[in-house]
């Protein structure tokens, strides 16, 4: 069976296009818009990436978490009650 002449370079350039995606990702109100009530952590992260601070907490059957994404543009705080987005704010720096 013969392999495609492009296939794993291209896979590398997609990865590298994703990673750049979310890289470029601006926290501004634009980007803070997108985030809406019951949304998962997942979903949030698949907007926004990985948070730039997170806590948590576990008691009984509730978990929460609150994350801050930061850059330049803005801040963007979002508190999790077992895994969906509860609250959230948006501030300037």
């Amino acid at each position: 069976m013969r392999k495609a002449p492009f296939g794993k370079a291209l896979w590398m350039v997609l990865a590298a296009l994703m990673l750049l995606g979310v890289a470029c990702t601006s926290y501004d109100q634009a980007t803070y818009d997108k985030i809406k009530t019951d949304m998962t952590r997942e979903e949030v992260i698949g907007i926004l990436g990985e948070p730039t601070e997170s806590s948590g907490f576990s008691l009984g059957g509730l978990s929460g978490t609150s994350a801050v994404w930061k850059d330049k543009h803005g801040n963007i705080t979002i508190q999790f009650l077992n895994n969906k987005v509860k609250a959230k704010s948006f501030a300037k720096p």
